[in-house]
């Protein structure tokens, strides 16, 4: 089946290519070989001479391209069904269904490369990829021949390159820059179901930059070592090789490396072959095929690391590669021990084995993101894999173990199923941050983290973004390779995540799991396809079109629950209602008033009851609200029975009540809080804080709410209610009545800080989380970091006694799941002696766990000066790592003593910043949010409003979502600061 058209005409809905896939292609034998010469026609313009005329055509005939004809195929071979079978015996495994369609302009037939997407004339089955690496001058050479299958007749191959010096050898090739396209232009048609060859050679240099085939370093021994590694998705393929840079192109690769023998050199594959040249002794090393993948999956690397190495039952191997003092102390162990684990845990989920001999984990000191999940060979920024288990507390093991269990399962979702363009890229993506949850519980069950850090770590947080107006659907169009960036957002991943986790509990476990079977084995990673395959898995549940209001309307709704009060009605029904979440009413206001279409965005909402009285709950039914309004038969009801909506927040949306169930909610929460459920609470939590935040409810409810909090024994709601508390710090640190709120904040804080303590730091306890309850040492620490941060004077003694011990007697006795907050607490109370020994201790340690956290720690000075000179060195000299200088920026202006510095910095250093993180998907928007978060006032609004000005930056997705907080800043400010603080000053007598 052919590809034939990828115009915008194409697109429907945010969907444009959702259900239709590339045919599987098996790379065949080639028949008896041929040469066809082709020429180059050249077009003058304007009034040439004959002579002159006469003498460029022959010039363009004499330089002509040489393809090799690898022979018609057998029609009934080339249309027929795929007949390659995966390693798990199934057909299909690494191919997908369908074609591009759709009709092109006169323009792009004529001239193809003005489409921002390829043409689709042509696709390659394989790549013979052959590279020289100059490691002394940071440059490369290489040359790739490709395999084409033509699929309708063309004079033209159009393909990707990027910051290549191109040699074309006979070719009349157009270099489009505006799209990143080749366009090679021959005088013969080539005829379709035939297969061609391109050799091209090239030259590029090993950037000092984040992006393509990019160079690094580290030191070892005084020494600066350097190496090469590659990081192409989701468009960077091109800037190391010609090809065709968009998913639906998969085809296999044969990959060759010649260095220096000094460095070892790492692929996707085994290496299949070695040989030293005689000549200069540089080493060549061969790699196997690989499987068709698409191009953003290839992956090198060439280095000087070390590895330790294991190996599944089922004869995979497991390496982990790294800095030799780095894999020589044991950092890298645990990493390796659990992707063994988590192998087989995939293996038996998706009853699909792993498809590839061995899988290499390559921890790199600079990376743009936490990992890249390229098949057969993950790499990982140094943070995010390598473990010191005596500094490394137990939440940065938490979060090291969910980066491995999130890419791993990449390995099948991602790089087995791949979206065939990015408008889909939600779905892999969602599929793997939903796994981190459940693949981290499969390694520690009683971390629960699915029930429990899901909700406040992914559901919280994207609900906070997506209740913005500047929010979009999580499944959107995609026409350029300039809004490629749009996609790859928080929305995608927890909004991905959470939806899924929606799908599986509508569905239930055992049919959920049987339609992610059907979807793999299909390799389907297309939405509307594994609807289909989901539902004919599932219950009598429409579930494309539940899920498609969804994917395709931006945010979710606020669903108010109400006991009916009608004399007509008895007390067990109630009525159900729902509307768009958005936050501030004159948002709300505004938003309906530009609808295009007025009629108000609806969505088919999963919605479970639970009712409930003083001593127990007496029942739960799951109701499906398809309708703006809506009455339901509940169940018997009286004054004083409650109601809970969403119970655990499976569902992706708020639930509101009348204020009458609240007060009932509320004092059920003061009187005997087990009665709702730890997940209940939490939810209860964060909807009451946002609710009120974006004007729904009266600012005491919430505050209320969390008055029961001391009787709180659970991790869950704490964290839940500390990150709805920084949300409020952060309107209110600069505001002269602070003291009234943190205060209130330390009253529900210290009877349980004080019950629990400090951790202890006895011998063979440090750093292992598996000692401990790992439930009770969060909420521990939880409890630390309010008291510390709040102002508790006993909280701050002990923080400073603890730096003091630590300075006098240069042994760090710190408990390393508490280090983060002593270090800051410190800093921040110490003077500046204190600062200075933090910074040597940043340049000596060689645990990247601990310089991570006494790099933050530095950013908690009071002093301005410190602040100022921190920012300076982060970005002019290579003191601080490249990929931490936005987290400098970012804590920096998280420091009420530093915030208008940060704020000026990143406005000045803009364009070099811009620059260097631009192309770097989430490093630009991350440092934009990270900034401007915590702006408040008009001047600061006015402010970023000539910025987004001035800079000219303002189409992209970040600045207008930044724009939006900061006017919501401003509008909480003058709509609701007041009723806060008179709630504050005069609070009820009885929290209920």
């Amino acid at each position: 089946m052919g590809l034939n058209d990828s115009s915008p005409g194409a697109m429907r809905n945010g969907r444009g290519l959702s259900d239709q896939w590339a045919e599987s292609v098996v790379v065949r034998p080639r028949t008896t070989e041929r040469h066809i010469t082709v020429h180059k026609r050249l077009v003058l313009g304007f009034a040439l001479s004959i002579l002159t005329l006469i003498i460029v055509t022959a010039v363009a005939v004499a330089l002509n391209v040489k393809f090799e004809d690898c022979g018609a195929r057998d029609r009934d071979e080339s249309t027929g069904e795929p007949s390659s079978r995966g390693p798990g015996g199934s057909a299909k495994l690494n191919g997908g269904r369908g074609e591009r369609t759709g009709e092109k302009g006169d323009e792009e037939v004529v001239q193809p490369w003005r489409n921002s997407r390829l043409p689709g004339s042509v696709r390659p089955r394989h790549y013979d990829l052959r590279l020289a690496v100059y490691m002394d001058n940071f440059t490369f050479s290489g040359e790739v021949s490709i395999e084409l299958e033509c699929i309708n007749a063309t004079r033209f191959i159009v393909l990707h390159a990027d910051r290549l010096e191109v040699c074309w050898r006979f070719v009349f090739a157009h270099s489009e820059d505006t799209n990143q396209m080749y366009v090679v232009a021959l005088h013969r048609e080539m005829k379709p179901m035939r297969v061609y060859r391109l050799n091209v050679s090239f030259d590029a240099a090993i950037e000092d930059e984040l992006l393509g085939f990019f160079r690094s370093s580290y030191t070892m021994q005084r020494e600066r070592r350097y190496l090469a590694v590659t990081q192409f998705s989701p468009i960077h393929a091109r800037k190391a090789f010609p090809c065709f840079d968009e998913p639906v192109y998969k085809a296999t690769f044969s990959l060759t490396l010649r260095h220096d023998p000094q460095y070892t050199s790492l692929s996707n594959m085994p290496v299949e072959s070695s040989s030293l040249s005689d000549e200069d002794g540089w080493l060549t090393n061969h790699f196997a095929r690989t499987p068709r993948m698409s191009t953003y999956y290839l992956a090198w690397a060439v280095c000087n690391f070390t590895y330790r190495e294991t190996q599944t039952d089922s004869g995979v191997t497991i390496r982990l590669y790294a800095r030799p003092d780095a894999i020589l102390s044991g950092a890298g162990d645990y990493a390796l021990h659990i992707t063994k684990r988590l192998l087989g845990f995939y293996q038996d989920y998706f009853k699909v084995q792993y498809s590839l001999p061995k899988l290499d984990l390559l921890a790199v000191p600079k990376h743009p993101y936490a990992a890249m999940e390229n098949w057969g060979l993950s790499v990982f920024v140094e943070q995010k894999i390598l473990l010191d288990a005596d500094v490394s507390s137990s939440s940065y093991q938490m979060e090291l173990t969910m980066v491995v269990v999130h890419e791993i399962c990449h390995q099948w979702f991602g790089d087995l199923v791949t979206p065939v363009w990015w408008e889909d890229v939600w779905l892999k993506e969602g599929f793997a941050h939903f796994f981190e949850y459940v693949g981290t519980d499969f390694l520690f069950p009683k971390w629960n983290m699915e029930k429990q850090r899901f909700l406040t770590d992914v559901l919280h947080e994207v609900m906070l973004l997506d209740g913005l107006s500047s929010s979009h659907p999580i499944s959107q169009e995609v026409e350029q390779a300039t809004d490629i960036d749009r996609v790859f957002d928080w929305i995608a991943y927890k909004k991905g995540a959470a939806l899924i986790r929606m799908l599986a509990n509508v569905m239930g476990q055992p049919l959920f799991q049987k339609g992610l079977n059907s979807l793999i084995i299909y390799a389907t990673c297309v939405f509307d396809s594994a609807l289909k395959a989901m539902h004919s898995e599932g219950r009598d549940i429409d579930i494309g079109e539940m899920m498609d209001r969804w994917t395709l309307q931006m945010g979710y709704p606020v669903v108010t629950i109400s006991k009916n009060q009608s004399e007509q009605l008895p007390t067990y029904y109630i009525t159900v209602s729902q509307e768009h979440f958005l936050y501030g009413e004159e948002v709300r206001k505004n938003n309906s008033l530009q609808l295009a279409n007025p009629s108000p965005l609806q969505w088919q909402v999963p919605l479970t009851v639970a009712v409930g009285n003083t001593s127990a709950v007496c029942s739960e039914s799951l109701i499906w609200i398809n309708n703006k309004t809506e009455t339901h038969r509940i169940g018997q009801m009286d004054d004083s029975t409650w109601l809970v909506g969403n119970i655990n927040q499976t569902g992706y949306f708020r639930v509101n009540y009348d204020l009458q169930n609240w007060k009932l909610l509320i004092q059920q929460l003061h009187t005997n809080p087990q009665i709702i459920s730890v997940g209940n609470r939490a939810g209860l939590i964060d909807d009451a804080f946002n609710l009120a935040r974006a004007g729904y409810l009266p600012q005491g409810v919430p505050l209320q709410l969390i008055g029961y909090l001391p009787e709180e024994t659970s991790f869950l709601p704490w964290h839940a209610a500390s990150r709805a508390l920084y949300q409020l710090d952060k309107l209110l640190d600069r505001t002269d009545e602070y003291r009234l709120f943190s205060d209130y904040v330390l009253k529900q804080v210290a009877s349980r800080y004080h019950q629990m303590g400090w951790p202890t730091n006895g011998p063979g306890t440090e750093g292992n989380v598996l000692q401990a309850s790992y439930q009770t040492e969060e909420l521990q620490r939880e409890l630390i970091m309010l008291a510390c941060s709040f102002g508790n004077k006993q909280c701050h003694r002990q923080a400073v006694a603890y730096i003091s011990d630590w300075i006098s007697s240069n042994k760090n006795r710190i408990p390393p799941n508490i280090r983060d907050i002593v270090y800051c607490t410190g800093v921040s109370l110490m003077d500046e002696d204190v600062w200075e020994f933090i910074w040597m201790k940043f340049h000596s340690s060689n645990a990247v766990s601990e310089k991570k956290i006494l790099l933050e720690a530095l950013t908690c000075s009071d002093n301005t000066f410190l602040l100022n000179r921190l920012l300076n060195l982060s970005l002019t000299s290579d003191l601080v790592p490249e990929q931490d200088v936005i987290d400098v920026i970012i804590h920096v202006g998280r420091n009420p003593q530093g915030r208008n510095l940060a704020w000026r910095y990143f406005r000045e250093k803009w364009d070099i910043l811009n620059a260097r993180y631009g192309e770097a998907l989430f490093m630009n928007s991350k440092l934009i949010s990270g900034v401007t978060e915590f702006l408040n006032t008009e001047r600061e609004l006015n402010e970023l409003k000539e910025f987004i000005l001035s800079s000219g930056v303002g189409a992209g997705p970040a600045l207008p979502r930044a724009l939006e907080i900061v006017e919501g800043n401003v509008r909480w400010h003058r709509l609701h600061r007041r009723q806060f603080y008179q709630w504050l000053r005069k609070p009820p007598t009885r929290r209920h």
